[in-house]
């Protein structure tokens, strides 16, 4: 993959200065800024309930919590730093604390270089405090600091990065992360499926001739190794193709969904079919959706109609151009005609299914317990100290209940 960066790096110059007129892209940029993945997708709603329960659990020894702390991640302290110290600290985070966090993240991954206590894992937990904060620098300053390898390398942990920089508009640091993540092969995956649609995410987003050019080449490392995309990360990449002139690639990227009636597959094909010439085909399709079954009413969207029966006028075909006449007019009845932009349908959150919504929640909850077993005493070991300043006696790490 390292040469498909080497051409998105050389290609950068001549993209600055290419304008490109398309017609999915929208002609004013988007007011509202969100990500790509719902909060519940990144676990980021049970990261928000979990601060609660750790603040309703601290109460009014927060700020005492927070000195010790202060105490412990300092560079000529001798104390260690504790699972639970790290837990609770992310959970109570402000943005005053993250300098202190990232201290006692460098402390704590230096200590589990010598000795591993437990196995929590962090770069998750860590990743969604930043989201929540909305801190992307930050965040990829600790992905890329060598005091913290090995600290994130998850799929999740990847995911939520590369969310928080897309939010950000970020695009071109998700391309350049992309390849570090790419080339670690975490979990044995080369190509992790939600990793690939923020990736042809961000690709889409920029909307350049390199960067069109660098997606294409990932689809054709995808091919080669068999990887079937998730169906946001083949529209991307057919919607980037069609907006830089190229609707047989994205006639044959679409030609990859299982689900070809999907509305953003169709709205996509019907342009890339009536950009190469097919219009009888592109008629054809619009009048697919007339049969259709299930409950869901199938559209199209209005920009993709205003274009197919421009090109079916321009052609001079007559009978074409009536038998088109009729079925908008039977969509504009019948309510298939969607208002909204091709754009925005392709870029709308993506949610987890509503049955999985429940279980995923009650398997958080019990994943997230460890704060209601774990914030008793824990903080406690042996150390000695000097008692009123005269006798010195063997005395155990003030627990919390300790510091009220």
């Amino acid at each position: 993959m390292a040469h498909v960066f080497q051409t998105y790096k050389v290609l950068s110059a001549f993209a600055a200065k290419t304008t490109l007129k398309c017609l999915i892209w929208p002609s004013k940029p988007l007011l509202q800024v969100r990500t790509l993945y719902s909060p519940v997708t990144l676990g980021i709603d049970a990261y928000i309930q979990q601060r609660a329960r750790t603040d309703a659990q601290l109460g009014n020894i927060s700020e005492k919590f927070r000195i010790k702390m202060e105490e412990y991640a300092s560079e000529n302290s001798k104390n260690m730093i504790f699972t639970e110290d790290l837990k609770n600290m992310i959970h109570l985070a402000t943005e005053d604390d993250i300098t202190l966090i990232i201290q006692m993240m460098n402390k704590f991954n230096e200590q589990n270089k010598q000795l591993r206590f437990g196995n929590f894992v962090f770069g998750p937990v860590v990743m969604r405090m930043l989201h929540h904060l909305q801190k992307p620098a930050i965040a990829l300053e600790c992905f890329n600091s060598p005091k913290l390898e090995g600290f994130f390398e998850q799929l999740i942990t990847y995911q939520l990065l590369l969310d928080l920089l897309y939010e950000h508009k970020m695009y071109k640091e998700m391309l350049t992360t992309y390849e570090k993540i790419q080339s670690r092969q975490i979990e044995g995956t080369k190509y992790p499926r939600n990793i690939i649609v923020l990736l042809m995410a961000a690709c889409y987003k920029l909307n350049t001739a390199d960067s069109c050019k660098y997606a294409l080449s990932v689809w054709n490392c995808l091919k080669d190794a068999g990887h079937f995309p998730m169906r946001r990360a083949t529209t991307f990449c057919a919607a980037l193709a069609v907006n830089h002139n190229q609707p047989e690639a994205c006639i044959e990227i679409l030609a990859n969904t299982k689900n070809q009636n999907y509305t953003t597959v169709r709205n996509l094909k019907a342009i890339a079919l009536t950009r190469i010439g097919r219009l009888d085909e592109t008629v054809n399709l619009l009048k697919s959706v007339l049969e259709g079954e299930g409950n869901v009413k199938q559209t199209f969207n209005r920009e993709v109609i205003e274009e197919v029966h421009a090109a079916v006028e321009k052609s001079g075909n007559a009978s074409l151009l009536q038998e088109l006449n009729r079925i908008e007019k039977y969509f504009t009845e019948q309510g298939h005609i969607h208002e909204g932009s091709l754009d925005k349908q392709l870029c709308e959150e993506i949610k987890p299914p509503p049955f999985l919504t429940e279980n995923n929640r009650q398997f958080t909850n019990r994943h997230n317990s460890y704060n209601q077993r774990s914030n008793q005493g824990n903080y406690r070991y042996n150390r000695y100290e000097r008692d009123d300043g005269q006798q010195m006696r063997k005395q155990q790490r003030p627990g919390l209940s300790e510091m009220s």
